[in-house]
């Protein structure tokens, strides 16, 4: 009974330690300054063609012509005998 409630608490305090440590990681990555948020952008504008694959109304319109195709294939004839 006495080594199951020491391999509890070593347990406990382990988790307990494991905590700390990672908290105190967590805390460590906040910077002690003001980050320098002094940026320069700069951006040229190039003309690109656009493909046919790259507008999604395409993509809707092959979508909804799939559904209504596999639609029509799985109805067959209506025909039972």
């Amino acid at each position: 009974m006495n080594t199951l409630s020491l391999k509890n608490g070593l347990e406990k305090f382990g988790i307990f330690m494991l905590t700390f440590f990672f908290s105190t990681l967590a805390l460590a990555q906040e910077a002690t300054k003001n980050p320098d948020l002094n940026v320069n952008v700069t951006t040229t504008k190039t003309t690109t063609t656009e493909q046919w694959y790259s507008n999604p109304l395409y993509w809707v319109i092959g979508g909804l012509f799939v559904i209504v195709l596999i639609a029509i294939i799985a109805r067959g004839n209506g025909k039972r005998d």
